[in-house]
């Protein structure tokens, strides 16, 4: 038998925060925490450096899609990198915008530098992508 009435008229629910504390990573080990800007900052490089489709234990909303940039025309490869690193980045709620794309380098390289708004402030990021 259900019970009538078993949720109380006073309960309340709110939608809390993700708290933004999180392992720390170095490039050999995995030691102590970091939290608010640097959890993000990390956040944001592993984003950036994880092929979208390509790991099956993360879903199809992480990462990004760089692979299917190679052998692209250049100004093709700039506007798909502006609307790829927004789509990514703007999934995370502590993230506001990503905007003042700036490009740099020759051949098959390029460096993507762009300014990242988030709850804790802004920040500059820097990738670099082969194409």
């Amino acid at each position: 038998m259900i019970p009538e009435n078993s949720i109380p008229d006073d309960l309340t629910f709110s939608a809390a925060e993700e708290q933004s504390r999180t392992y720390q990573l170095f490039e050999d080990k995995i030691q102590g925490y970091v939290m608010d800007l640097q959890a993000l900052k990390q956040a944001i490089y592993k984003i950036l450096n994880t092929e979208k489709f390509e790991y099956p234990i993360y879903s199809f909303d992480y990462g990004i899609e760089f692979n299917s940039l190679i052998g692209k025309d250049p100004t093709y490869v700039k506007l798909e990198l502006i609307r790829r690193i927004r789509e990514c980045l703007l999934e995370d709620e502590r993230i506001s915008s990503v905007d003042s794309f700036e490009f740099t380098g020759s051949g098959d390289e390029i460096y993507c530098t762009f300014t990242v708004t988030s709850i804790y402030g802004e920040m500059q990021i820097t990738r670099e992508v082969n194409y």
